[in-house]
């Protein structure tokens, strides 16, 4: 019963991963007027093209490459069983990596708590930052669902 929890939990965080990397994160309304929705991809390729290339990289760093460097590694921690935990690469790589798994979805909380008490803007959640918090919470789980099973196994 637990390896199809884990293998649910996987297959979510991954498929909700790509739509939360893919679909808009927020939506911007200034005088009822104007709305713009941006995704996560969108915004590294805005800022890439506006020349902000290093924000552009640091972004894609940590909301895209580190959490889905952490659900390949989760997933291989998973496939290899004990093989790999006893050399501790991947326990000591997947803890520095879930450091990171949130800060995305942080930060666009902050930057919607910013817009809508400055009064020049309404900011709106749409379903990616849904997904993108849903994958990351896939992924915790997943994890603490292998150490569960671990410590049981000793």
């Amino acid at each position: 019963m637990l390896i199809w929890l884990k293998a649910l939990l996987l297959v979510g965080a991954s498929i909700s991963f790509a739509l939360g990397t893919t679909l808009p994160l927020m939506r911007f309304e200034s005088f009822y007027v104007f709305s713009t929705d941006a995704s996560l991809i969108e915004v590294i390729q805005a800022l890439w093209s506006d020349g902000d290339g290093a924000l552009a990289i640091l972004v894609a760093l940590v909301s895209i490459v580190f959490p889905l460097t952490k659900i390949l590694l989760v997933a291989a921690e998973e496939i290899a069983g004990n093989q790999l935990t006893q050399s501790n690469v991947l326990a000591r790589l997947v803890p520095v990596l879930s450091k990171w798994s949130m800060m995305d979805v942080l930060l666009v909380a902050i930057v919607i708590f910013a817009t809508k008490t400055s009064g020049l803007a309404q900011a709106f959640t749409q379903p990616g930052l849904w997904f993108y918090a849903g994958s990351s919470l896939a992924v915790v789980a997943l994890s603490a669902l292998g150490k569960v099973e671990t410590i049981r196994k000793t």
